[in-house]
């Protein structure tokens, strides 16, 4: 799933989460009203979704800061499994 989340096994619920966190980091201005309701019929209810929301927005504001200052990667982020 790390190299890539598209061809795992997820669940349903899994795999709408990672779409919707896939588009809200590629393509923010793009999201939709469907974005929220395939998540509602994957089965989150709206604090799962406000949570969701908030931690891929998290972790996009934290790489870009990560990216823009040139911090390097923790040593467990850069070895092999």
């Amino acid at each position: 799933m790390k190299a890539d989340w598209t061809r795992a096994s997820l669940t349903p619920r899994r795999r709408a989460l990672c779409e919707f966190a896939a588009k809200l980091t590629r393509e923010p201005a793009a999201m939709r009203e469907q974005d929220v309701q395939a998540l509602r019929a994957a089965g989150l209810d709206d604090r799962e979704i406000l949570d969701a929301v908030q931690v891929i927005g998290y972790f996009n504001y934290i790489n870009r800061l990560v990216e823009a200052l040139g911090v390097p990667p923790e040593d467990f982020m850069t070895k092999k499994p």
